[in-house]
């Protein structure tokens, strides 16, 4: 399920949380699903499992899953509720690319085009 790019300049940890947030909101992932464990990814990934516990540990912290004692991590019932918050304030993000597109000269009619193409790709998930 999941997968690291090694050559990838984004950290491992961050490839984690990513991911893990992506099979959220494609519904890989549901409300009280169990995480595999952090042996388990170690050793399936071949990462130390200290980086896999850092992931999980700011997943916890952005209220995404849940750990029990003995039991493993679970996916929150706060998970999309979590993700939804944290996309919307991207938003102000986008909007300094779309002014930073615009002065390029990208057209609005451009950036229109490219943002059908990509809910076109997503189908239902949209």
């Amino acid at each position: 399920m999941f997968q690291i790019d090694i050559m990838s300049r984004i950290p491992v940890y961050e490839q984690l949380i990513r991911q893990t947030e992506k099979f959220i909101l494609l519904g890989v992932l549901k409300e009280g699903d169990k995480l595999p464990s952090v042996r388990q990814l170690s050793a399936e990934l071949s990462i130390n499992p200290n980086t896999i516990q850092k992931a999980f540990t700011e997943l916890d912290r952005r209220g995404i899953i849940f750990s029990v004692n003995g039991r493993g991590n679970f996916v929150s019932d706060k998970a999309m509720k979590a993700l939804e918050v944290s996309r919307r304030s991207a938003f102000s993000d986008i909007k300094d690319q779309i002014k930073d597109f615009a002065l390029a000269g990208i057209s609005r009619a451009e950036l229109h085009e490219y943002i059908d193409e990509i809910y076109d790709e997503m189908g239902d998930k949209a």
